[in-house]
């Protein structure tokens, strides 16, 4: 399967638009998770715009939300 760059970006929240992993959503998470982190479009608007990419604050954004 090949990824479809343009239509991702179309759907991408992240704000780091300079980031060369944006768009390529299987290298994202590969290269959130080996810090133990979570891609930005993972989290609401307000909190992915911390740049705050950990799990601890994910579980604590999202605690109270579902």
């Amino acid at each position: 399967m090949e990824c479809d760059i343009e239509r991702n970006l179309a759907h991408c929240t992240c704000t780091y638009t300079s980031c060369s992993k944006r768009g390529k959503c299987c290298e994202c998470i590969a290269y959130h998770w080996r810090s133990k982190e979570l891609p930005g479009c993972l989290f609401p608007p307000d909190a992915e715009a911390t740049y705050d990419r950990s799990l601890k604050y994910f579980i604590e954004v999202w605690k109270d939300k579902v």
